[in-house]
């Protein structure tokens, strides 16, 4: 198998805030638009994006069950095929999902190395709560 070589990655930042200099958009480079791209896919609901059914997960849906390792196994494989259809960009190297019942959260875990670039090992740490509770 041939190995990738990839070229840096620019995308913009959502917060919209100018450039003190040029008064452009922030711009991400790299890692951080890898990053935020990663974070979004997550974060998706499927059927959310137009045009695009199949981009997103349910993981919304199980921040109410109980917590059990079926549960999280499940979790932890519909965050990896998600990454592997739409980020190409990414290896992804381990998926954590951790349950919080209590808080009603999902604590997600995901190390990565990014595709082409020689730079250190990614790990990426949030937090999914529900819209309401």
């Amino acid at each position: 198998m041939a190995s990738r070589v990839s070229r840096g990655f620019k995308d913009i930042s959502l917060s919209f805030t100018k450039h003190p200099v040029t008064n452009d958009i922030l711009a991400l480079n790299n890692e951080d638009a890898i990053k935020r791209s990663v974070i979004n896919l997550v974060r998706t609901q499927i059927g959310e994006k137009f045009f695009e059914p199949l981009i997103g997960t349910s993981l919304e849906g199980s921040l109410f069950e109980l917590s059990h390792p079926e549960i999280e196994i499940q979790i932890e494989s519909e965050i990896n095929i998600l990454l592997e259809n739409f980020e190409p960009r990414i290896s992804v190297s381990r998926i954590k999902a951790q349950p919080l019942p209590d808080d009603y959260e999902l604590a997600v875990n995901i190390v990565y190395d990014i595709v082409g670039l020689a730079i250190p090992r990614q790990n990426i740490e949030f937090i999914l709560q529900p819209a309401r509770i």
